[in-house]
């Protein structure tokens, strides 16, 4: 009896430090793997020459395998492992990038499958920009029914967020439904600043300050 009460008494500790260690800002290993991920690829994506960026997504693809690997069941390193792989499939282009945005999507539906509430519901609109990005079929998995629904998900997850609002944004407007695009491009613009995305955020403000002047002056 007693050890049962050891036991169970070392759980209630454990939950209980479980709960502290956020509060404390004391953050898990895999929290503060996943953190640097998000920081080499802001990085890369918004401060590293363009020229340099397939060499720099490649080597940080490698270490975002190792991060998904070591902390297997885990899903915020998937996403960010797939969001490395879609940027790298970006920089690439063309069809010799089919087999990097295939290999995203995997990643993205296996985060999904374990949760897909995690990081404000990134892997769903990551899932939704390759969905409206990609080719169809046969070539791709490309699709805009898919897209949208993904893309909708997220926004009902974060739906004051600059991202999902940005992306849902920039797929009414690729699919010439401009007006209701703007509508959530601007809100991507009034969305909170991210404590620790300055240069995602700041990058990603560009990129809809520019999207909005295009569409706007056609």
């Amino acid at each position: 009896m007693r050890k049962i009460r050891l036991g169970l008494l070392a759980l209630a500790l454990g939950l209980a430090l479980g709960l502290a260690l956020p509060l404390l800002g004391l953050a898990a290993p895999v929290d503060d793997a996943v953190a640097e991920l998000q920081r080499d690829w802001e990085v890369i994506r918004y401060q590293t020459p363009a020229a340099d960026r397939i060499k720099r997504f490649e080597l940080l693809a490698e270490k975002a395998h190792q991060v998904s690997s070591t902390y297997a069941g885990r899903s915020e390193p998937l996403v960010w492992e797939g969001i490395v792989v879609s940027s790298l499939a970006g920089e690439k282009g063309g069809l010799g990038a089919l087999g990097l945005v295939k290999q995203a999507k995997t990643l993205y539906e296996q985060a999904i499958a374990i949760d897909g509430q995690v990081l404000d519901g990134s892997a769903y609109g990551s899932l939704g920009v390759l969905y409206y990005k990609v080719p169809g079929w046969p070539i791709a998995f490309g699709s805009k029914a898919k897209a949208e629904e993904m893309l909708k998900k997220a926004l009902a997850i974060n739906p004051a967020g600059i991202d999902p609002n940005f992306f849902y944004g920039e797929f009414l407007i690729e699919n010439d439904r401009q007006a209701e695009g703007v509508a959530f491009l601007e809100r991507a613009l009034q969305a909170p600043p991210r404590p620790t995305r300055q240069i995602a955020d700041t990058g990603r403000r560009e990129e809809i300050r520019t999207l909005l002047a295009r569409v706007k002056g056609q």
